[in-house]
């Protein structure tokens, strides 16, 4: 998995980019067709802006999330990243694999 950590109006310091990558490294236990991150971290006034753009085998996933605190933004952002991950990964399973199976030993 690869991933981009990216600034805008705001210098992204090694602690900063390193709580990102911590954080991200988290995705990869639900699915493991994570083949790109891209990251941007924005500050305008008084709001914190974290968005990204994870691209997954079969599909591409986007959010982002405003807050006062940029640590907190990135908090939100990789909840709203999670869920739609395993969201995808749900839409990609077979389902019918189960019913299969259970019709063979009936």
């Amino acid at each position: 998995m690869n991933v981009t950590i990216a600034g805008h109006h705001v210098d992204v310091s090694e602690p900063l980019r390193e709580y990102v990558e911590s954080k991200m490294a988290k995705l990869e236990r639900h699915s493991d067709q994570l083949t790109d991150i891209h990251c941007i971290l924005t500050v305008e006034k008084l709001q914190h802006r974290a968005e990204a753009t994870v691209h997954l085998s079969g599909g591409t996933v986007h959010a982002d999330s405003v807050e006062e605190n940029m640590y907190a933004a990135i908090d939100r952002l990789i909840d709203k990243l999670d869920r739609q991950v395993k969201k995808h990964k749900e839409k990609v399973t077979d389902h019918h694999a189960k019913e299969a199976e259970k019709s063979r030993f009936a």
